[in-house]
């Protein structure tokens, strides 16, 4: 019997697309489905009838797979990765919110408590913004190269696709590591937030029970379900924020209950900065930590109806989120509460929402309540970065499978589109955060945060070198910016600003990390461990790049050798970019300006 997608070892013309970019009768579509609920759900776990992993790859990786020396097939990897039968179910809206309120967490609502308290309101606002532009410049390279190549992992992908395999081994790994303990540490969070009103009557592990069970039980409706509650959370989230930042101008003006105007007078008593430059640097890494999942827009895009359209729009409205969500509404922050307030380090933990500087400039203006409210909001948050994780490290965990750098069970895709065995390891090291129960719930929590704080700046580096060497393929093979679906902003120019922003940051890093605030009166173990609490990333991406490149034998990219083809989804992208550039040309010059930034 003939396979029902290939005829003759060719497509088979007369089946018809599913909407999700297979053939009905690969995947199974025209099947006869039992009304039985319960068989169903059931059946919802298996996997399509003669469905692959990698459908245009499965002959190079058997080829791969019976070789007897070493090496990694980039073919093969493309091509899994292009085909992922992934379920594009995310809508425009979807992304929009996840791009604008998907990565706001304890990392704005607690963290930034410290780091207002070791740099003071000034450093934070400075490292916020340098955060932001290398943000900026990130996000809209990975957005260039995501529309044009929608493809699972999107950018370890990259890494591996335009760089260097064992880079992109290492970079999927350490992305999916930092995911994975962002679920327990987030939920730990979550617990310390709920202690705000039972004082810690009810044992936390109930709590993480119930948060976890509420984030599994999402992530297991699929991509649909993930989205939707990210859009939910996104919108409780923004209109929080900007709810303060409106109550925060009235407070400083002198409209609260207390009264008289405070203007800039934290910024002079005690001061703008607080431990020099030594304190600036420190707040980098934090920073960083508070902007992590921003590039989730373009690890969605693999999961998205029409990246196309709804993807530049999303990278562009991450350039709001980081003015008004971050430096706003930290400006805000720092004009409200002073550095040396003791309450900003007096939480148990940095993620215990006692400490958030939103909670304790509300409790200085003496209105009742809102502490609450506030609390909320930051326990919305903490749940929503949790559910965010599951969706990243499951989804990276995959596209590796994909590529042959992981177990090969990772790769496994159920009906609904879900990578369940990704979901069910992620889901099992959320079990972690049982620790929040016991007496080692700040050591634990700690060393979460060095695993996961870092590691992003590694992840935006990758992108932004990605980027580049993307171009410099574009163009030594003949392409021309014109053909590209959506262009970035900053170009090739902003990713280099990106790059050696990353760079810097991880200097700073490491001189903070061997000699930071205070080391001189610390022993020789104690400046050890905070070395490892604030560079344990760095050690971590190099055991996987190096034994990787060694075993595999794998080379640099060249530019000539790039595959720029496998993977676009549109294959009429020329004639869609030409009307498209028609209908801009009849815009107004408002819709212009609007469409610019917007």
């Amino acid at each position: 019997m003939d396979d029902p997608v290939e005829k003759n070892g060719k497509p088979d013309e007369s089946y018809s697309s599913n909407g999700n970019g297979h053939d009905a009768a690969y995947v199974g579509e025209n099947e006869p489905r039992s009304t039985s609920m319960w068989r169903d759900f059931i059946d919802g776990f298996k996997r399509e009838p003669g469905l692959h992993i990698n459908p245009k790859g499965a002959e190079a990786v058997a080829a791969v797979e019976g070789k007897p020396s070493r090496g990694f097939d980039m073919e093969a990897a493309t091509a899994g990765t292009a085909e992922s039968p992934l379920q594009r179910k995310l809508k425009g809206r979807h992304l929009q919110m996840i791009a604008i309120g998907g990565s706001i967490g304890t990392g704005l609502f607690v963290g930034s408590g410290s780091v207002l308290a070791h740099g003071g309101p000034a450093s934070v606002l400075i490292a916020y913004i340098l955060i932001g532009i290398m943000l900026y410049c990130t996000v809209h390279a990975l957005g260039e190269m995501a529309v044009l190549f929608p493809v699972a992992g999107s950018f370890s992908a990259f890494s591996t696709r335009f760089l260097d395999p064992a880079w992109g081994f290492a970079m999927g790994w350490n992305y999916a590591m930092q995911w994975l303990v962002v679920l327990p540490l987030e939920i730990v969070a979550a617990t310390l937030t709920i202690e705000f009103w039972n004082q810690g009557k009810i044992n936390n592990d109930a709590w993480v029970s119930i948060f976890l069970l509420l984030i599994i039980a999402i992530n297991l409706f699929g991509v649909r379900g993930y989205g939707e509650a990210e859009f939910v959370f996104a919108i409780i989230k923004v209109t929080a924020i900007v709810g303060y930042i409106i109550l925060g101008i009235i407070l400083n003006c002198g409209g609260g209950p207390h009264g008289g105007y405070i203007g800039g007078h934290f910024w002079h008593d005690p001061g703008a900065f607080n431990n020099g430059f030594k304190g600036l640097c420190s707040v980098f890494v934090n920073a960083a930590f508070a902007f992590a999942g921003t590039e989730l827009v373009g690890l969605a895009a693999a999961e998205t109806a029409n990246p196309r359209k709804s993807l530049p729009t999303a990278v562009k409205q991450v350039f709001w989120r980081i003015s008004l969500f971050y430096v706003v509404a930290l400006t805000i922050v720092g004009l409200l509460v002073p550095y040396n307030d003791d309450r900003l380090l007096g939480g148990s933990s940095a993620a215990d929402a006692t400490a958030s500087p939103f909670v304790i400039s509300i409790e200085n203006a003496g209105i009742s309540g809102l502490p609450s409210v506030m609390n909320v909001v930051i326990m919305i948050a903490v749940l929503s970065v949790g559910n965010s994780s599951i969706y990243g490290s499951s989804r990276t965990l995959a596209a590796l499978a994909d590529q042959r750098q992981a177990p090969k069970f990772f790769g496994y895709i159920d009906r609904k589109g879900r990578p369940i065995f990704g979901i069910l390891f992620a889901s099992v090291i959320g079990f972690l955060a049982y620790l929040a129960g016991s007496d080692k719930q700040e050591d634990a929590f700690n060393w979460m945060l060095a695993l996961s704080g870092l590691s992003s700046i590694f992840t935006w580096g990758s992108i932004c070198l990605a980027h580049i060497r993307f171009r410099k393929g574009w163009h030594v093979q003949g392409h021309t910016l014109d053909e590209l679906a959506f262009r970035s902003q900053p170009g090739i120019i902003g990713s280099w600003i990106g790059f050696i922003l990353n760079i810097l940051v991880l200097i700073a890093q490491f001189w903070t990390g061997f000699a930071g605030i205070g080391y001189g009166s610390e022993t020789g173990a104690d400046r050890t461990e905070d070395f490892f609490m604030a560079y344990l990333a760095a050690p971590i991406v190099i055991a996987f790049y190096i034994p990787y490149k060694i075993w595999y034998k794998t080379p640099f990219v060249r530019s000539h050798a790039m595959d720029l083809h496998t993977g676009m989804r549109e294959l009429n992208l020329a004639e869609l970019i030409a009307e498209e550039k028609a209908e801009r040309a009849n815009w107004s010059k408002w819709k212009k300006a609007y469409k610019f930034f917007c």
